[in-house]
């Protein structure tokens, strides 16, 4: 019983938007048809105008049943109002039956057709997710594995009684044990991040935030973390409100700033900056590191990032995690994120987020 009345609610669901459409198009179509009547005294057209408007519901509506609605308000409107005599139903018409039959038929074909690519188009949604899901898995798994690999080695050395350790060695072992220690905090936060994001459709909360103080929250918590490197900002000389999460895109400056400085390898300077690109507001974030392989640079944002060495000869470990964040929640937001390699040397990460229609005038 559950199974059927599941089966029913999918072919026939009730939704205020498509019944507000459904009225809108048989407004349209009746209104069309009485100001063709003035016109013209041949009332030939309305069917043909029906059969239309029973397209367009079918089309635009989820299921079948607006689009069987249409189909009978439909055919009784051009018999009612559009057939002599008029304002009176008369079954006796010729081609009345024909007429019901057409729309009948264009209903269930366009709602059939309709509803099988909704249905593809979840399919291939889902397979997305499936897929992302997939690559997360892998990245996190990456990235979680490697500082605890190190922390077990470290703090089994340091239990240890036989290892005779200086104490350069000891504190070199326990500088290790919290540096990974930190990175896992950071992967923890962006798992949180993205854990409240969820998708790309997820209805994410936005206010208006002033773009100068969010680039300021992010770069007073990266300057803790690397103080020897040296960051610039650029923000416009008016104040930019910004539709967006505060937290969650300091999160994507944070993991681009981040990204930066482990991929950068020799990364000294950063220049994080914002401006008004049209109807939108543009993060960039440039270094003057060794710049992003070219073979990597087509799928860095698609999910299907490479994988590096656990553990670089310099201890940098990948960021595949950190820009799967980004990309999620800058979607999330309606944005679209890129990077490309800098004349000069170095890269560039930039996105934007779209402004309000009143900030964007």
């Amino acid at each position: 019983m559950r199974l059927t009345s599941n089966r029913f609610s999918q072919l026939f669901p009730f939704c205020w938007r498509d019944l507000a459409l459904t009225a809108g198009i048989l407004a349209c179509a009746s209104g069309l048809c009485a100001l063709l009547r003035f016109v013209t005294r041949d009332g030939g057209f309305a069917p043909l105008v029906f059969v239309l408007a029973v397209l367009l519901v079918s089309r635009l509506t989820t299921g079948y049943l607006f689009g069987l609605t249409a189909s009978v308000l439909g055919v009784m409107g051009v018999n009612f109002i559009f057939t002599y005599p008029y304002w009176k139903i008369d079954f006796s018409l010729s081609g009345y039956p024909l007429t019901f039959l057409t729309m009948l038929t264009v209903s269930l074909i366009t709602c059939t057709m309709t509803t099988r690519v909704k249905q593809q188009d979840s399919l291939r949604l889902e397979n997305e997710r499936e897929k992302m899901r997939a690559n997360l898995l892998r990245s996190v798994s990456h990235d979680i594995r490697t500082p605890l690999t190190s922390i077990v080695g470290a703090t089994s050395t340091l239990l240890d009684p036989s290892a005779q350790l200086t104490a350069s060695e000891n504190h070199q072992l326990l500088e290790d044990v919290n540096e990974d220690a930190q990175w896992l905090i950071r992967v923890v936060e962006n798992l949180l991040s993205i854990t409240r994001v969820g998708d790309s459709q997820a209805d994410i909360k936005k206010e208006p935030e002033a773009a100068e103080e969010v680039l300021g929250e992010a770069v007073r918590k990266f300057r803790k973390q690397y103080p020897q490197v040296e960051i610039q900002v650029q923000a416009p000389n008016e104040l930019l409100m910004v539709p967006m999460d505060a937290i969650l895109i300091e999160q994507v400056l944070a993991n681009l700033l981040e990204n930066a400085v482990l991929h950068g390898k020799h990364t000294t300077a950063i220049r994080l900056s914002v401006w008004k690109d049209r109807h939108y507001a543009r993060f960039s974030v440039e270094d003057n590191g060794c710049g992003i392989p070219p073979q990597i640079l087509p799928s860095l944002f698609n999910g299907a990032l490479p994988q590096e060495p656990e553990r670089a000869s310099d201890g940098k470990r990948n960021m595949g995690l950190g820009l799967t964040v980004c990309r999620t929640i800058v979607a999330a937001h309606g944005g679209s994120v890129e990077a490309h390699n800098l004349p000069s040397g170095g890269a560039e990460f930039s996105f934007r987020l779209p402004l309000a229609k009143e900030e964007a005038q």
